[in-house]
């Protein structure tokens, strides 16, 4: 008889950025698939999802892999459930409309690492700032990148997970990092994308170390903020073969621009400033290789013939991946 510890990842219904919460059920002799893993209860009351009279909500898993840092364990990633089983208000997994997973994402999470003690990202004095930004993008060094050593073993955790991580690099702030994930399907990129950051924020804890999602930390001063860039495609994208598709594709986001920035992150306007590789909130626009684009649409698109992906530049680092997906759909849906 073996026991096994799952531990029951969800979002809880924090305003205006929803926060990962999790808690470990033992099972005996568990098969590691996931429709072995049960529904389960937790107190909603407690995470802003439930009133005291009424409190129980229903964790549904949704995606399942081996947890790389417990003997014999296993993350489980949850849509969150009223008590009846439909889904809940807070659950923006359940919106994603794309059933034959004919969508594939791949999200750029960049995040800063922020030292507990200091309250500021790693590689800024505890008084004053470092050098300006420049020398610490895909860097290397003592003086230049800060927090290797939790950057590498998150990579390392991931990978064990059996997460499609794709890569890392440094940022271009001091402290700031990224990590590319990609999956076959919207609610799969973002079921990863979640799992990551959770594995993140647990080994962040080892070092007195928080990770900072805010798309601008650092406010005003004249340092990057922090997206997570969405790549995407369907089948029409993938085999298009043509530069008016992807411009019609392209034209369905500049009327819903509003409905967009509205599930792309909390305090957004503050990155989006047409400044530090962005376009700024109150524009649309998109363009072959801009960086400065809402959306920009990769040279390699163009290269291979007009058959590829575009990449939404706008979605900030505390986004909910499934939310961002969601909207995408719809939106390329319309434009079909």
């Amino acid at each position: 008889m073996s026991k096994s510890k799952l531990e029951y990842i969800w979002l809880d219904g924090s305003k205006p950025t929803q926060k990962l919460r999790g808690k470990t059920k033992i099972v005996t002799d568990f098969s590691g698939k996931l429709e072995d893993c049960e529904v389960w209860s937790f107190d909603g009351s407690s995470t802003g999802q439930a009133e005291g009279n009424s409190s129980d909500c229903l964790l549904k898993p949704v995606f399942i892999c081996p947890d790389p840092q417990r003997k014999n364990g296993y993350l489980v990633m949850c849509e969150v459930l009223n008590a009846d089983s439909t889904p809940h208000e807070t659950n923006g997994r359940a919106t994603i409309d794309d059933e034959d997973d004919d969508f594939w994402f791949g999200f750029e999470q960049e995040y800063f690492l922020i030292d507990n003690e200091t309250g500021k990202p790693l590689g800024f004095p505890a008084n004053g700032y470092p050098r300006p930004q420049g020398p610490y993008y895909c860097s290397v060094g003592a003086s230049n990148a800060y927090g290797r050593a939790i950057v590498e073993e998150h990579l390392d955790a991931c990978l064990e997970a059996g997460l499609n991580v794709e890569g890392i690099n440094g940022e271009v702030a001091a402290g700031q990092w990224e990590y590319q994930i990609f999956a076959k399907g919207a609610a799969a990129a973002g079921d990863e994308i979640w799992v990551a950051r959770y594995l993140l924020e647990r080994i962040g804890e080892q070092y007195g170390v928080s990770v900072d999602l805010h798309p601008k930390p650092l406010g005003e001063l004249d340092w990057n903020g922090s997206g997570m860039h969405a790549n995407f495609s369907n089948s029409t994208l993938r085999n298009a073969g043509n530069r008016e598709t992807y411009e019609q594709i392209c034209e369905a986001f500049r009327p819903v621009v509003k409905e967009h920035i509205d599930v792309y992150g909390a305090d957004n306007h503050m990155r989006l400033t047409g400044k530090h590789e962005t376009a700024s909130i109150h524009d649309f626009s998109y363009g072959i290789s801009d960086r400065g684009a809402s959306i920009r649409i990769p040279i390699a698109t163009v290269e291979r013939g007009w058959k590829g992906w575009l990449e939404d530049r706008r979605p900030a680092s505390n986004g909910d991946p499934y939310k961002i997906a969601s909207r995408i759909i719809k939106t390329v849906k319309k434009a079909e």
